[in-house]
Protein backbone atom coordinates (compact mmCIF):
# COMPACT_ATOMS: atom_id res chain seq x y z
CA UNK A 1 0.00 0.00 0.00
CA UNK A 2 2.42 2.68 0.67
CA UNK A 3 4.66 1.71 -2.27
CA UNK A 4 2.60 3.81 -4.12
CA UNK A 5 3.80 6.74 -2.13
CA UNK A 6 6.90 6.35 -4.45
CA UNK A 7 4.77 7.55 -7.35
CA UNK A 8 5.25 11.06 -6.23
CA UNK A 9 9.39 10.80 -6.13
CA UNK A 10 8.58 13.64 -8.93
CA UNK A 11 6.93 15.88 -5.93
CA UNK A 12 9.12 15.03 -3.08
CA UNK A 13 12.39 13.07 -3.91
CA UNK A 14 13.07 11.15 -0.80
CA UNK A 15 9.57 9.40 -1.82
CA UNK A 16 11.85 7.20 -3.91
CA UNK A 17 12.81 4.98 -1.26
CA UNK A 18 9.41 3.03 -1.00
CA UNK A 19 10.78 1.41 -4.27
CA UNK A 20 13.43 -0.16 -2.86
CA UNK A 21 12.38 -3.78 -1.70
CA UNK A 22 15.29 -3.60 0.66
CA UNK A 23 13.58 -0.74 2.52
CA UNK A 24 10.21 -1.91 2.60
CA UNK A 25 11.39 -5.32 3.96
CA UNK A 26 12.95 -4.09 6.86
CA UNK A 27 9.89 -1.95 7.08
CA UNK A 28 7.61 -4.67 7.37
CA UNK A 29 9.74 -6.58 9.45
CA UNK A 30 9.71 -3.30 12.06
CA UNK A 31 5.79 -3.33 11.57
CA UNK A 32 4.58 -6.99 12.44
CA UNK A 33 6.95 -6.98 15.26
CA UNK A 34 5.45 -3.55 16.72
CA UNK A 35 2.66 -4.89 15.78
CA UNK A 36 2.70 -8.17 17.53
CA UNK A 37 4.15 -6.54 20.93
CA UNK A 38 0.91 -4.44 20.92
CA UNK A 39 -1.83 -6.78 19.95
CA UNK A 40 -0.24 -9.58 22.47
CA UNK A 41 -1.24 -9.07 25.46
CA UNK A 42 -5.14 -8.39 23.98
CA UNK A 43 -4.97 -11.15 22.46
CA UNK A 44 -3.63 -13.70 25.13
CA UNK A 45 -6.40 -12.38 27.84
CA UNK A 46 -9.17 -12.87 24.86
CA UNK A 47 -7.74 -16.60 24.21
CA UNK A 48 -8.41 -17.52 28.13
CA UNK A 49 -11.38 -15.45 28.47
CA UNK A 50 -12.07 -17.83 25.49
CA UNK A 51 -11.20 -21.02 27.33
CA UNK A 52 -8.90 -21.72 24.22
CA UNK A 53 -6.28 -23.11 26.21
CA UNK A 54 -4.31 -26.25 25.80
CA UNK A 55 -6.30 -28.89 26.76
CA UNK A 56 -4.03 -31.76 27.75
CA UNK A 57 -0.63 -32.76 28.48
CA UNK A 58 1.42 -34.87 25.66
CA UNK A 59 0.97 -38.62 26.56
CA UNK A 60 4.33 -39.29 25.36
CA UNK A 61 6.34 -37.14 27.71
CA UNK A 62 3.88 -37.54 30.45
CA UNK A 63 5.92 -37.85 34.18
CA UNK A 64 9.14 -36.53 32.39
CA UNK A 65 7.78 -33.29 31.30
CA UNK A 66 5.56 -32.14 33.80
CA UNK A 67 2.19 -30.90 33.15
CA UNK A 68 3.24 -27.21 33.67
CA UNK A 69 1.97 -26.61 29.93
CA UNK A 70 -2.32 -27.19 30.44
CA UNK A 71 -4.14 -24.55 30.53
CA UNK A 72 -1.70 -22.14 28.50
CA UNK A 73 -3.29 -20.16 25.86
CA UNK A 74 -3.40 -21.46 22.67
CA UNK A 75 -4.18 -20.89 18.62
CA UNK A 76 -1.64 -17.81 19.49
CA UNK A 77 -0.71 -18.56 15.50
CA UNK A 78 -3.74 -15.89 14.88
CA UNK A 79 -1.41 -12.72 15.95
CA UNK A 80 1.34 -14.48 13.52
CA UNK A 81 -1.12 -14.60 10.62
CA UNK A 82 -3.06 -10.98 11.35
CA UNK A 83 0.98 -9.05 11.72
CA UNK A 84 2.18 -10.95 9.13
CA UNK A 85 -0.65 -10.40 6.32
CA UNK A 86 -0.83 -6.63 7.64
CA UNK A 87 2.48 -5.81 7.32
CA UNK A 88 3.08 -7.34 4.04
CA UNK A 89 -0.16 -5.77 2.27
CA UNK A 90 1.13 -2.22 4.14
CA UNK A 91 4.62 -2.87 2.91
CA UNK A 92 4.73 -5.11 -0.48
CA UNK A 93 3.95 -3.76 -3.97
CA UNK A 94 0.27 -4.16 -4.61
CA UNK A 95 -0.97 -6.86 -7.03
CA UNK A 96 2.12 -8.49 -7.18
CA UNK A 97 1.76 -12.18 -8.47
CA UNK A 98 4.28 -13.73 -6.08
CA UNK A 99 3.31 -12.24 -2.97
CA UNK A 100 -0.06 -12.69 -3.54
CA UNK A 101 0.41 -16.33 -4.15
CA UNK A 102 2.30 -17.18 -1.02
CA UNK A 103 0.06 -14.75 1.57
CA UNK A 104 -3.15 -17.07 0.04
CA UNK A 105 -1.26 -20.13 0.61
CA UNK A 106 0.17 -19.21 4.45
CA UNK A 107 -3.56 -17.64 5.19
CA UNK A 108 -5.38 -20.70 3.53
CA UNK A 109 -3.07 -23.32 5.87
CA UNK A 110 -3.58 -20.81 9.15
CA UNK A 111 -7.31 -21.35 8.88
CA UNK A 112 -7.07 -24.97 8.15
CA UNK A 113 -4.74 -25.27 11.53
CA UNK A 114 -7.50 -23.10 12.97
CA UNK A 115 -10.26 -25.15 12.21
CA UNK A 116 -7.88 -28.08 13.82
CA UNK A 117 -7.54 -26.08 17.23
CA UNK A 118 -11.00 -24.93 17.46
CA UNK A 119 -12.01 -28.88 17.19
CA UNK A 120 -9.54 -29.90 19.40
CA UNK A 121 -10.87 -27.05 21.97
CA UNK A 122 -14.15 -28.06 21.72
CA UNK A 123 -13.85 -32.40 22.07
CA UNK A 124 -11.27 -31.62 24.60
CA UNK A 125 -8.41 -33.32 23.56
CA UNK A 126 -5.46 -33.77 20.85
CA UNK A 127 -7.45 -36.42 18.94
CA UNK A 128 -10.58 -34.21 18.66
CA UNK A 129 -9.35 -32.44 15.56
CA UNK A 130 -9.34 -32.90 11.58
CA UNK A 131 -8.35 -36.51 10.59
CA UNK A 132 -4.97 -37.17 9.47
CA UNK A 133 -7.38 -37.28 6.09
CA UNK A 134 -9.09 -34.40 6.38
CA UNK A 135 -5.88 -32.16 6.25
CA UNK A 136 -4.63 -34.01 3.77
CA UNK A 137 -7.27 -33.51 1.47
CA UNK A 138 -7.79 -29.87 2.39
CA UNK A 139 -3.95 -29.89 1.38
CA UNK A 140 -4.00 -31.25 -1.57
CA UNK A 141 -6.64 -29.37 -3.09
CA UNK A 142 -4.85 -26.29 -2.10
CA UNK A 143 -1.90 -27.75 -4.17
CA UNK A 144 -4.01 -27.72 -7.12
CA UNK A 145 -5.59 -24.23 -6.60
CA UNK A 146 -1.47 -22.81 -6.61
CA UNK A 147 -0.03 -25.22 -9.74
CA UNK A 148 -3.49 -23.70 -11.74
CA UNK A 149 -2.58 -20.63 -10.61
CA UNK A 150 1.01 -20.73 -11.80
CA UNK A 151 -0.33 -22.52 -14.99
CA UNK A 152 -2.40 -19.50 -15.95
CA UNK A 153 0.90 -18.01 -17.20
CA UNK A 154 3.05 -19.44 -19.60
CA UNK A 155 6.73 -18.46 -18.11
CA UNK A 156 5.84 -19.40 -14.62
CA UNK A 157 4.33 -23.00 -15.84
CA UNK A 158 7.01 -23.79 -17.49
CA UNK A 159 9.28 -22.92 -14.22
CA UNK A 160 7.07 -24.71 -11.88
CA UNK A 161 7.71 -27.27 -13.79
CA UNK A 162 11.54 -27.26 -13.64
CA UNK A 163 13.32 -29.82 -10.82
CA UNK A 164 16.09 -27.34 -9.43
CA UNK A 165 19.06 -29.17 -7.48
CA UNK A 166 21.72 -27.38 -4.42
CA UNK A 167 24.73 -26.86 -6.18
CA UNK A 168 23.20 -27.29 -9.73
CA UNK A 169 23.11 -24.28 -11.84
CA UNK A 170 20.88 -25.93 -14.33
CA UNK A 171 17.30 -27.80 -14.16
CA UNK A 172 18.04 -31.40 -13.57
CA UNK A 173 14.71 -32.26 -14.46
CA UNK A 174 13.63 -29.71 -17.57
CA UNK A 175 10.08 -30.60 -17.50
CA UNK A 176 8.72 -32.96 -14.83
CA UNK A 177 5.00 -32.71 -16.66
CA UNK A 178 1.81 -31.94 -14.68
CA UNK A 179 1.28 -34.46 -12.48
CA UNK A 180 4.87 -35.03 -11.39
CA UNK A 181 4.90 -31.61 -10.71
CA UNK A 182 1.58 -31.76 -8.77
CA UNK A 183 3.22 -34.30 -6.61
CA UNK A 184 6.01 -32.76 -5.75
CA UNK A 185 4.09 -29.13 -4.59
CA UNK A 186 2.35 -31.44 -2.16
CA UNK A 187 5.01 -33.45 -0.38
CA UNK A 188 6.93 -30.16 -0.29
CA UNK A 189 3.19 -28.23 1.20
CA UNK A 190 2.77 -30.90 3.26
CA UNK A 191 6.12 -31.62 4.52
CA UNK A 192 7.15 -27.99 5.62
CA UNK A 193 3.89 -27.11 6.58
CA UNK A 194 4.16 -30.46 9.29
CA UNK A 195 7.76 -30.40 10.32
CA UNK A 196 6.92 -27.13 11.33
CA UNK A 197 3.69 -28.79 13.61
CA UNK A 198 5.88 -31.17 14.80
CA UNK A 199 8.90 -28.91 16.19
CA UNK A 200 6.09 -26.76 17.93
CA UNK A 201 6.68 -28.94 21.31
CA UNK A 202 9.17 -26.80 23.56
CA UNK A 203 8.62 -23.15 24.69
CA UNK A 204 9.94 -20.79 21.82
CA UNK A 205 11.70 -23.80 20.09
CA UNK A 206 9.26 -23.78 16.37
CA UNK A 207 9.46 -20.10 16.10
CA UNK A 208 12.51 -19.47 16.68
CA UNK A 209 14.27 -22.08 14.00
CA UNK A 210 11.18 -20.01 11.95
CA UNK A 211 12.67 -16.78 12.21
CA UNK A 212 16.16 -18.45 10.84
CA UNK A 213 14.34 -19.75 7.98
CA UNK A 214 12.32 -16.72 7.27
CA UNK A 215 15.67 -14.53 7.52
CA UNK A 216 17.53 -17.10 4.91
CA UNK A 217 14.47 -17.06 2.30
CA UNK A 218 14.26 -13.27 2.38
CA UNK A 219 17.62 -12.94 1.21
CA UNK A 220 17.26 -15.86 -1.33
CA UNK A 221 13.66 -14.32 -2.71
CA UNK A 222 15.49 -10.90 -3.32
CA UNK A 223 18.34 -12.40 -4.54
CA UNK A 224 15.66 -14.22 -7.29
CA UNK A 225 14.06 -11.59 -7.89
CA UNK A 226 17.18 -9.34 -9.13
CA UNK A 227 18.49 -9.60 -12.33
CA UNK A 228 22.05 -9.11 -11.58
CA UNK A 229 22.19 -11.30 -7.99
CA UNK A 230 20.40 -13.49 -10.04
CA UNK A 231 22.88 -13.64 -13.27
CA UNK A 232 26.23 -13.92 -11.19
CA UNK A 233 24.97 -16.41 -8.60
CA UNK A 234 23.47 -18.26 -11.26
CA UNK A 235 20.09 -19.26 -9.94
CA UNK A 236 17.17 -19.15 -11.90
CA UNK A 237 16.05 -15.32 -11.55
CA UNK A 238 11.86 -15.27 -11.42
CA UNK A 239 11.05 -11.34 -11.90
CA UNK A 240 8.91 -10.00 -9.80
CA UNK A 241 9.48 -12.34 -7.49
CA UNK A 242 12.18 -9.78 -4.86
CA UNK A 243 8.57 -8.74 -3.56
CA UNK A 244 8.66 -12.44 -1.44
CA UNK A 245 11.23 -11.02 0.57
CA UNK A 246 8.83 -8.57 1.81
CA UNK A 247 6.75 -11.44 2.77
CA UNK A 248 9.62 -12.65 4.72
CA UNK A 249 10.43 -10.05 6.54
CA UNK A 250 7.01 -9.60 7.83
CA UNK A 251 6.50 -13.02 8.97
CA UNK A 252 10.12 -12.64 10.58
CA UNK A 253 8.95 -10.14 12.03
CA UNK A 254 5.91 -11.11 13.24
CA UNK A 255 8.49 -14.32 14.41
CA UNK A 256 10.43 -12.27 16.70
CA UNK A 257 7.10 -10.49 18.24
CA UNK A 258 5.47 -13.85 18.62
CA UNK A 259 8.52 -15.02 20.91
CA UNK A 260 8.29 -11.84 23.02
CA UNK A 261 5.77 -13.87 24.70
CA UNK A 262 6.29 -17.79 24.03
CA UNK A 263 9.89 -17.79 25.47
CA UNK A 264 9.91 -19.96 28.57
CA UNK A 265 7.68 -20.15 30.75
CA UNK A 266 5.30 -19.59 27.21
CA UNK A 267 2.47 -17.29 27.70
CA UNK A 268 0.86 -18.42 24.70
CA UNK A 269 1.27 -21.35 22.14
CA UNK A 270 0.98 -20.90 17.83
CA UNK A 271 -1.07 -23.99 17.98
CA UNK A 272 -1.59 -25.85 14.61
CA UNK A 273 -3.14 -22.54 13.36
CA UNK A 274 0.58 -20.82 13.23
CA UNK A 275 2.34 -24.36 12.96
CA UNK A 276 0.31 -25.05 9.30
CA UNK A 277 0.38 -21.31 8.66
CA UNK A 278 4.07 -20.54 8.74
CA UNK A 279 5.50 -24.17 7.05
CA UNK A 280 3.10 -23.58 4.11
CA UNK A 281 4.22 -19.78 3.51
CA UNK A 282 7.98 -20.69 4.11
CA UNK A 283 7.34 -23.91 1.43
CA UNK A 284 5.31 -21.26 -0.92
CA UNK A 285 8.07 -19.24 -1.10
CA UNK A 286 10.83 -21.53 -2.17
CA UNK A 287 8.36 -23.01 -4.46
CA UNK A 288 8.06 -19.46 -6.66
CA UNK A 289 11.70 -18.75 -6.21
CA UNK A 290 12.52 -22.74 -7.29
CA UNK A 291 14.62 -23.08 -4.39
CA UNK A 292 12.02 -25.73 -2.84
CA UNK A 293 15.21 -28.85 -2.18
CA UNK A 294 17.39 -26.04 -0.46
CA UNK A 295 14.47 -26.29 2.48
CA UNK A 296 15.49 -29.25 3.25
CA UNK A 297 18.88 -27.81 3.98
CA UNK A 298 17.68 -24.28 5.72
CA UNK A 299 14.89 -26.09 7.83
CA UNK A 300 17.55 -28.96 8.80
CA UNK A 301 15.94 -28.95 12.62
CA UNK A 302 12.71 -29.43 10.87
CA UNK A 303 13.64 -31.98 8.67
CA UNK A 304 15.52 -33.79 11.96
CA UNK A 305 12.22 -33.60 13.91
CA UNK A 306 10.09 -34.82 11.39
CA UNK A 307 12.22 -37.66 10.31
CA UNK A 308 12.65 -38.88 14.26
CA UNK A 309 8.98 -39.28 14.10
CA UNK A 310 9.24 -41.35 10.75
CA UNK A 311 11.61 -43.65 12.46
CA UNK A 312 10.24 -43.92 15.22
CA UNK A 313 6.96 -45.40 14.11
CA UNK A 314 8.78 -47.14 11.69
CA UNK A 315 11.01 -48.81 13.93
CA UNK A 316 8.18 -49.61 16.39
CA UNK A 317 5.81 -50.97 14.12
CA UNK A 318 9.21 -53.31 12.16
CA UNK A 319 10.19 -54.51 15.54
CA UNK A 320 6.58 -55.11 16.87
CA UNK A 321 5.49 -57.28 14.06
CA UNK A 322 8.97 -59.19 14.57
CA UNK A 323 9.24 -59.24 18.29
CA UNK A 324 6.11 -58.86 19.53
CA UNK A 325 6.64 -55.94 21.41
CA UNK A 326 7.38 -52.61 19.62
CA UNK A 327 10.93 -51.05 20.26
CA UNK A 328 12.14 -47.44 20.16
CA UNK A 329 15.03 -45.68 18.67
CA UNK A 330 14.57 -42.47 20.64
CA UNK A 331 13.79 -41.98 24.38
CA UNK A 332 10.76 -40.27 22.93
CA UNK A 333 9.99 -38.32 19.82
CA UNK A 334 10.05 -36.18 18.14
CA UNK A 335 13.79 -35.51 18.88
CA UNK A 336 13.77 -32.85 20.81
CA UNK A 337 11.43 -34.45 23.85
CA UNK A 338 14.33 -37.17 23.48
CA UNK A 339 16.90 -34.36 24.10
CA UNK A 340 15.08 -32.63 26.97
CA UNK A 341 14.53 -36.14 28.46
CA UNK A 342 18.03 -36.47 28.79
CA UNK A 343 18.49 -33.16 29.51
CA UNK A 344 16.83 -33.32 32.92
CA UNK A 345 18.18 -36.68 33.52
CA UNK A 346 21.72 -35.28 33.58
CA UNK A 347 20.83 -32.54 35.72
CA UNK A 348 19.12 -34.30 38.11
CA UNK A 349 22.03 -37.30 38.55
CA UNK A 350 24.24 -33.87 38.60
CA UNK A 351 22.08 -32.35 40.99
CA UNK A 352 21.78 -29.32 39.37
CA UNK A 353 17.76 -27.72 38.84
CA UNK A 354 15.91 -28.96 36.02
CA UNK A 355 14.43 -25.32 35.05
CA UNK A 356 16.84 -24.43 32.51
CA UNK A 357 16.90 -27.95 30.34
CA UNK A 358 13.81 -26.70 28.11
CA UNK A 359 15.69 -23.77 27.57
CA UNK A 360 18.85 -25.48 26.91
CA UNK A 361 17.61 -27.73 24.82
CA UNK A 362 15.65 -25.02 22.55
CA UNK A 363 18.66 -22.76 22.38
CA UNK A 364 20.81 -25.24 21.10
CA UNK A 365 18.37 -26.31 19.07
CA UNK A 366 18.20 -22.64 17.76
CA UNK A 367 22.18 -22.44 16.82
CA UNK A 368 21.72 -25.23 14.53
CA UNK A 369 19.24 -23.82 12.93
CA UNK A 370 20.66 -20.55 11.96
CA UNK A 371 24.03 -23.18 10.82
CA UNK A 372 21.18 -24.67 8.61
CA UNK A 373 20.33 -21.51 7.43
CA UNK A 374 23.76 -19.93 6.49
CA UNK A 375 24.41 -23.28 4.42
CA UNK A 376 21.16 -23.04 2.58
CA UNK A 377 22.04 -19.81 1.78
CA UNK A 378 25.71 -20.43 1.03
CA UNK A 379 24.33 -23.29 -1.94
CA UNK A 380 23.37 -19.66 -3.37
CA UNK A 381 27.17 -19.30 -4.24
CA UNK A 382 28.45 -23.22 -4.68
CA UNK A 383 27.55 -23.82 -7.84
Amino acid sequence: MLYWLSQFSDVFSPLRIFRYITFRAVLAAGTAFILSVIIGPWLIKKLQAMNFREQQEDDRVAGHHGCDKVGTPTMGGLMIIFTTVTATVLWAEPGNFFMMCALTTFCFLGVLGFIDDYLKIKRKGSKGGLSPRMKLLAQASWTIVLLLALCSNEETCLRVQQLMVPFIKVPVIPAMGLFGTLTFLFLVLVGASNAVNLTDGLDGLAIGCTNSAAAAYLLMAYVAGHFTFAEYLQVPFVKGAGELAVFCGALLGAGLGFLWFNCHPARVFMGDTGSLAIGGGIAAVAILIKQELVLVIVGGVFVLEAASVLIQQSWFKITKKKYGAGRRVFRCAPIHHHFHIIAKENAVAAGRSIGATENMVTIRLWILSIIFALIGVATLKIR
